[in-house]
């Protein structure tokens, strides 16, 4: 490669590998138990009432609320206790004026019944008469029929990620299986004569391969099959061969140490002749990870990443998980929890790239400071001593001690 690479920012490197993507969402039918971080790929609909039955949400007595306006602790309401409602039946019988019913948190209500009194309100003064020391309103400790999702709503749609909440009302709806997208499968090639097998020992000018397994640890996180292609020589001939076995089989491809200026980095030749449109950019505004290479081939996306594990984890991090989300046609955006936090010490930065800064997070006297983790892209330790990463603004000349920065967590 003769000339540098022009840079674009890491929005618009997604947007661009995104908006020359197309391609047929797989999916296939699991059970919901097993359906966990999976991404719908069709709509569910309510085919019941949620509740099915009007359901107390308290232990106490059902009642008519209209036989307990007025009652209050020095002026209680008198009912006639005729019934203990048991869990998991329907109630045989009915209320009538003045009369009450024990029951416990989400029984079902008897005919008549409008509204539950918390047993906290009330005191037993004979075996079959309770004082009613507080007024209930129509409806008040239950919870009504569709209160929570109605019969033929819709409930989630299309795209929906299954967080373990979305398990739960699943199966509170009885549907125990789903139809989801296919987890996309990520193929890792790692390159370079000096990266060894981390079970080997290293002689002088050798490395072991750390990429392989960062990215393979953060794919399965984000939801896909990380699949590993061994580490190849610096050979057009084995890279390639290898990168059209990995194009053929997997749905993205990483090829890893080959992004960089330098007359031995061949992997943009690589990508434009594993098929149209080629590379689409080499290089994005960013610290570390500036190098990095997206491409399209049979219309499977390709990255060339950074050699530096720092760097080959941040660059994944910003477009390796929402394109394995976008492949699944996921409806969640790229989002990582953030916590506010105190800088402890100044960042200098240069204006015109983004940083990504790994921080230590402390705390002293309830206030939350984040520590720079400064080093190196090629130094691992640097992210394993850190909780999780800041930001700089790419027209920022950098950031200034005791400011307040948002800390993206790991």
């Amino acid at each position: 490669m003769s000339e540098f690479f022009t840079l674009i920012s890491p929005e618009a490197a997604f947007d661009k590998l995104r908006s020359n993507l197309n391609f047929i969402i797989k999916t296939q039918e699991i059970a919901t138990e097993d359906a966990y971080y999976r991404v719908l790929s069709e709509d569910i609909y309510s085919p019941i009432n949620l509740p099915s039955f009007t359901k107390s949400t308290m232990d106490g007595y059902a009642v008519r609320a209209t036989d307990t306006y007025g009652a209050t602790a020095s002026l209680p309401t008198y009912l006639t206790l005729v019934d203990e409602i048991s869990m998991g039946t329907t109630p045989s019988f009915h209320l009538s004026q003045s009369e009450a019913a024990l029951i416990h948190t989400g029984g079902m209500l008897p005919k008549n019944a409008d509204a539950v009194v918390m047993i906290e309100n009330t005191q037993k003064t004979h075996s079959n008469e309770i004082e009613v020391c507080q007024s209930v309103s129509i409806g008040e400790n239950i919870l009504n029929i569709g209160e929570d999702v109605t019969k033929s709503s819709q409930i989630m749609p299309e795209g929906t990620l299954l967080r373990p909440q979305e398990i739960g009302a699943l199966m509170a709806l009885g549907i125990t299986s789903v139809h989801v997208s296919n987890k996309p499968i990520v193929g890792i090639i790692s390159t370079g004569d000096e990266v060894v097998h981390p079970s080997k020992t290293i002689n002088p000018g050798q490395v072991r391969d750390i990429n392989s397994y960062t990215l393979s640890a953060l794919i399965t996180s984000a939801g896909g099959i990380p699949k590993r292609y061994g580490i190849i020589e610096d050979d057009f001939d084995s890279l390639f061969s290898t990168a059209q076995k990995a194009n053929t089989e997997c749905d993205i491809v990483l090829i890893i140490a080959g992004s960089s200026v330098s007359h031995r980095d061949i992997t943009s030749e690589i990508i434009n002749q594993l098929g149209d449109p080629g590379v689409l950019l080499h290089g994005i505004t960013i610290k570390p990870g500036k190098p990095t290479i997206v491409g399209i081939a049979q219309n499977k996306p390709i990255l060339g990443l950074p050699g530096n594990p720092v760097s080959a984890l941040v660059v994944a991090t910003i477009l390796l998980k929402p394109t394995i989300s976008h492949l699944q046609g996921s409806k969640i955006a790229n989002f990582t929890p953030t916590i506010a936090a105190i800088l402890s010490q100044n960042i200098p930065s240069v204006a015109g790239r983004e940083d990504h800064v790994p921080v230590l997070l402390t705390t002293n006297d309830n206030t939350v400071y984040a520590r720079p983790i400064f080093g190196k892209s090629n130094l691992i330790f640097t992210l394993v001593n850190s909780t999780g990463k800041l930001i700089v603004p790419i027209n920022s000349t950098g950031l200034i001690k005791d400011s307040q920065v948002d800390v993206h967590l790991y």
